[in-house]
């Protein structure tokens, strides 16, 4: 195994003052070192610069012109060799006025940076830039910020510090920026970790960003993470990865974080801990990767796959002859010696074979003949399909697979929601996992949903202008090459014995399979500070293998926040899920999807308890799970298409039972009403996105009913606090239940000795970046409430 070396994590982020003009026809010019504008030896910034820019939306007009330079684009290019990290800052900056003006550039680097370059485009003076130390740094940061009446800039303290020399922007003109830096990435036994930090508030979202990164390394690279952002990997060797981030016009603010894990024997794994003394030890990610390329090998898992396909007369047309296509895709997809079945239903059901044949020349031509006969005609019946499916008698040695797909509502034979996953899941004894397609939205999407989740396998919704062939393959090309098959996980103490006491509340509850790309993400609560130990074993490429890893607790640290959040959001996403599953046989779904109140049966069939919009107890069991969401939303910030009511100006968190009868409203109305129509699928898309959700959403985006995206950005993440804004005040979670009824036990004033006494500590902790915050901020420290008070507007 490679030995990698630890080092001080990067940190980088930047800061523009812009200031006088650049001459057209410009060459690139680049030079390290020299004179700079003076700083005193107090640590007093002076410039001649009319504007300060800070990147992404925070722009200052020093001078008070109406015109000042904007910053038009940010491009991140990052290379990793061997735990060495090159980040090239690429920045476009537009004058839009008439006047030349000129720029200086701050940038915020972590310690043991070296300074590679430094360039732009023009003929003026050469440019220059210096490394500066922590203490100037901050010195320098201080002295901005008391000028500008504005702590903004402080979410960047504590870091060293480059300062470029002053560079021209001509008039109306625009000009490019390039700033190179390297430094030795922090490493945590087997992971390395890199961090570009970016303004923690949502102004700095306006700017559009890029960021590519990419990793080679000697040995073959595991598995590749962001919790901060959501990525596109692409591996083109063993040893390398093409990273991606996702919404360039519109990033999600913070810090973009990003972890990879060098191969180690079989299942590479780490771990991310996050102390919390208030639930007896804290939260845990576990990270786990399996080799790149592991499916070449000879013992590789084959795999069985059923086809279950609705023919009722509602597929005619386009839909059957694209899921004609996406069923042969599939079995000439298959690996010769892997095995298949065909299962088509309407009101009546046919197969290809009594049970999965063998993929070879004979099979594959008598299937190409079978899909070409496949007419659509008569009703669904989806309960003796997935029945059938599950009754086939299994072929050994092999994982197997099911591809269910259906365009509508069960009207033929079993109909009852709850009726057809129980019994789906009773007849499931060979551990088949149900890949199911919803075409369209006249499906029950809460049916399609569970019984993926229920065998370890997802749910995919086609919508009415996408192609059934293109859903269907995208999945399969994810089912190539089984890795690691019915995996188990077990905790041992520190004997080596299974215990039961070491974690709880583990999202997901069950592992999924891993396959060929996969990676592990496991979220979860541990009970003390005491070593944890996993196992986890299975089928590894076709020979039964346990894999024990060990971690210490002793790098548990808050600077991991994203930890019980992403737990938190998993956390939502399952209760939320139990309410719905409970909602099923409670009304009648009509085939637009739109249930009313006329439509509730009063028979609660569905499980526990089910809807109670229209009596006057709620049931407890319901109760409790709607307290525990609103707990969660309210604490953590992940609010959804349920809660988002939390975020309005002016709702009382003092009345927490008035706020938890509104989301119980809310839940029994959608979540358990509407299962089918846009609202359903949309609900199911949401809920899948959150139960599996592996990165940040900083914005809590969620598709309406209507299929409109919305984002509340009036309730920020930042670390590990929360924070809701109220009446021009951003407010501590934490108070909200006494933020209306009582006074602050303190006041700071902004830039008092208070102030800068509160910097330093929240610099220590890591939290800084509550600081990127516009306006009074009450704050819960130690127990107490502390209001900061903003600086006087100019």
């Amino acid at each position: 195994m490679r030995k990698i070396i630890p080092a001080a994590t990067g940190l980088l982020s930047f800061v523009l003052l812009v200031c006088a003009m650049l001459t057209p026809n410009a060459r690139m010019q680049e030079i390290v070192g020299g004179p700079q504008t003076p700083v005193s030896a107090a640590g007093v910034f002076h410039t001649t610069a009319s504007n300060l820019i800070i990147p992404q939306s925070h722009v200052y007009a020093l001078h008070g012109q109406a015109e000042h330079i904007q910053i038009s684009e940010v491009a991140a290019d990052i290379r990793i060799v061997e735990q060495v990290a090159t980040t090239t800052l690429d920045v476009g900056l537009t004058n839009p006025s008439d006047r030349q003006q000129e720029a200086e550039m701050l940038i915020p680097v972590p310690d043991g940076a070296v300074l590679r370059g430094f360039t732009f485009a023009g003929s003026a003076k050469e440019p220059t830039a210096k490394l500066l130390p922590k203490r100037e740094a901050q010195a320098i940061y201080r002295s901005i910020v008391s000028k500008l009446k504005d702590p903004a800039l402080l979410e960047f303290a504590g870091y060293n510090l480059v300062r470029s020399s002053v560079f021209p922007v001509s008039a109306r003109g625009t000009q490019r920026v390039r700033l190179v830096y390297e430094h030795i990435l922090r490493a945590d036994g087997n992971r390395v970790d890199y961090v570009l930090p970016r303004s923690e508030s949502f102004e700095a979202t306006a700017t559009p960003w890029k960021i590519s990164l990419q990793v080679k390394s000697k040995s073959a690279i595991s598995a590749v993470y962001s919790p901060s952002h959501q990525v596109t990997v692409d591996r083109p060797a063993s040893e390398q990865a093409l990273v991606r981030v996702a919404g360039e016009k519109k990033l999600e603010p913070g810090p973009f974080r990003l972890s990879y894990l060098v191969e180690g024997n079989g299942l590479t794994a780490s771990l991310l801990a996050y102390p919390d003394p208030r639930i007896g030890g804290g939260y845990f990610l576990l990270l786990a990767g399996v080799p790149a390329g592991a499916r070449a090998e000879a013992s590789a898992i084959k795999r069985e796959v059923t086809l279950v396909i609705d023919r009722s007369g509602s597929m005619k047309g386009e839909k059957i002859k694209q899921a004609r296509a996406a069923a042969l895709q599939v079995v000439e997809g298959l690996d010769d010696g892997e095995a298949f079945n065909i299962i088509d239903y309407s009101d009546s059901l046919a197969r290809f074979a009594e049970r999965p044949v063998i993929k070879d020349k004979q099979t594959i031509v008598q299937a190409r003949s079978y899909i070409k006969r496949l007419n659509a005609e008569g009703g669904t019946n989806i309960h003796d399909a997935l029945v059938e499916a599950m009754n086939q008698s299994p072929t050994p040695q092999m994982l197997p697979l099911t591809l269910f797909l259906t365009d509508g509502l069960p009207t033929a034979g079993e109909t009852r929601e709850s009726a057809i996953r129980n019994a789906v899941v009773a007849a499931n004894t060979h551990k088949r996992r149900i890949f199911s397609f919803g075409v369209g939205f006249d499906v029950n999407a809460p049916l399609l949903t569970s019984i993926s989740n229920a065998t370890r396998a997802t749910a995919t919704f086609v919508f009415p202008n996408e192609d059934v062939e293109t859903k269907v393959s995208q999945v399969f090309r994810k089912l190539s090459g089984p890795v690691l098959a019915d995996p188990q996980l077990a905790m041992l103490d520190r004997s080596g014995v299974i215990t039961t006491r070491a974690v709880r509340d583990l999202l997901p509850a069950e592992l999924n399979d891993v396959f060929e790309g996969d990676q592990i993400v496991l979220l979860g609560q541990y009970q003390d500070n005491d070593p944890l130990h996993f196992r986890i074993s299975g089928n590894y490429l076709g020979v039964p293998r346990a894999f024990d890893l060990k971690f210490d607790l002793d790098k548990a640290t808050t600077r991991n926040a994203f930890v019980p959040r992403l737990w938190a959001s998993r956390k939502i996403a399952r209760l939320i899920e139990v309410i719905s599953e409970a909602g099923a046989d409670n009304a009648t779904i009509s085939r637009a999807g739109n249930r009313s109140a006329a439509h509730v049966s009063p028979v609660r069939a569905g499980g526990p308890f089910g809807p109670a919009a229209n009596t006057a107890a709620v049931d407890p069991k319901l109760k409790e799970l709607i307290d525990e969401i609103v707990r969660l939303s309210t604490e953590y910030g992940v609010l959804t298409e349920y809660t988002a009511f939390l975020a309005l100006d002016g709702t009382d968190f003092s009345q927490r039972d008035a706020l938890n009868e509104q989301a119980r409203l809310s839940l029994v109305r959608n979540a358990q009403q509407t299962r089918s129509g846009m609202g359903g699928v949309t609900q199911s898309q949401n809920m899948t996105t959150q139960r599996t959700q592996s990165s940040a959403n900083r914005s809590n985006y969620f598709l309406t009913q209507n299929m409109d995206r919305v984002e509340v950005t009036n309730v920020q993440q930042i670390t590990d606090r929360t924070f809701f804004r109220r009446n021009d005040r951003w407010v501590d979670s934490s108070v909200l239940d006494r933020e209306k009824n009582s006074k602050p036990d303190q006041i700071i004033e902004f830039g008092t000795p208070e102030f800068y006494k509160l910097v330093d500590r929240l610099v220590s902790e890591g939290r800084q970046g509550i600081l990127a915050l516009s306006g009074e901020m009450l704050l819960s420290i130690d127990g107490r409430t502390v209001l900061i008070k903003a600086p006087p507007k100019k």
